[in-house]
């Protein structure tokens, strides 16, 4: 344990920053660091209230920081233990790009890190990132993997697969289209794998590893137990929906052009990346430690569907 009292709160809880702490998972990460015991602050350019969602005493630290501005990264890591930084871009806007945020900014967040002498790093990539992927999306999630262990030697990354929620955009998306479409539209022949994992137990995987429970390695792969073809994980859905759409085949070119025009929208339901990465099986390649390294049993899709 660090005895550095710079990286420990005042009531002796260490501090971790969790850059993208109001996003679909760095909140989630935020409340399981805080039932661990504990003190975080949430970083984001928009934060919540710091009492939204939380019992009294037990509460993050709202924390404005844009994750491309040097001196409020800076301002959030000061007298922190560990950082995490679950900052993730799917749409490219502006000077909002995959290579500006998974690479660039990540690399500057871990080097503030390491010159902040912050203990721990985990930075948060997904199965499948690959530097030499011809998809921007993918290739920049695995530059930024490579960025970000030469600027913080020490760093832990983390790969979850695709993960499932209440207010996820992916598997909630499956189960509205089945309950409304007569015709489902398939990404391809529907023969993509897919292992998803639980974002609540992604969440306690990383607040795991910040305690050094079992040990912790330079990388992890979180998946879930079972591995779906896309048709099965569609039918598993719609069966638990009581719904019987046709599911359709749809070549990945069609949807690539589908994607090009839903990414002006300001929610997009679909995007390039999203196509991208539905053309490549996204399971856990068996090289690296997992949620049972952790001792945590993935929970299963099906039984969560119905609280979905």
């Amino acid at each position: 344990m660090d005895e550095d009292l710079g990286h420990t709160a005042a009531d002796g809880r260490r501090l971790i920053t969790v850059f993208g702490g109001t996003g679909f998972l760095g909140r989630r990460v935020v409340r399981h660091l805080l039932d661990h015991g504990f003190q975080v602050r949430a970083a984001s350019r928009h934060p919540e209230p710091s009492g939204s969602g939380f019992e009294p005493g037990v509460r993050p630290e709202p924390v404005t920081a844009d994750i491309h501005d040097e001196t409020s990264v800076a301002a959030a890591l000061s007298g922190a233990h560990g950082a995490v930084n679950a900052v993730s871009l799917y749409v490219e806007r502006g000077r909002e790009t995959f290579d500006s945020v998974h690479v660039k900014a990540a690399t500057v967040l871990a080097r503030l890190a390491r010159e902040s002498r912050v203990e721990r790093l985990i930075h948060l990539s997904g199965i499948g990132a690959d530097p030499d992927s011809p998809a921007p999306y993918i290739a920049a999630r695995g530059r930024g993997e490579i960025a970000v262990q030469q600027a913080f030697p020490r760093a832990t990354i983390v790969r979850p697969a695709v993960m499932f929620g209440p207010d996820d955009g992916f598997l909630t998306t499956v189960a509205r289209l089945v309950r409304t479409l007569p015709v489902y539209p398939m990404f391809g022949r529907g023969q993509t794998k897919l292992q998803p994992v639980y974002v609540e137990d992604v969440a306690e995987a990383i607040s795991r590893v910040l305690e050094d429970i079992a040990g912790s390695g330079p990388c992890y792969e979180f998946a879930g137990r079972r591995v779906y073809t896309y048709e099965e994980l569609v039918r598993s859905v719609a069966d638990r929906a009581k719904m019987r759409p046709k599911l359709v085949p749809v070549p990945f070119a069609l949807w690539r052009i589908l994607a090009i025009g839903a990414e002006l929208l300001p929610s997009a339901p679909i995007t390039r990346n999203q196509v991208a990465l539905m053309q490549h099986d996204n399971i856990a390649s068996g090289d690296f430690p997992g949620l049972e390294s952790l001792h945590i049993t993935p929970k299963e899709i099906e039984d969560l569907l119905p609280a979905m």
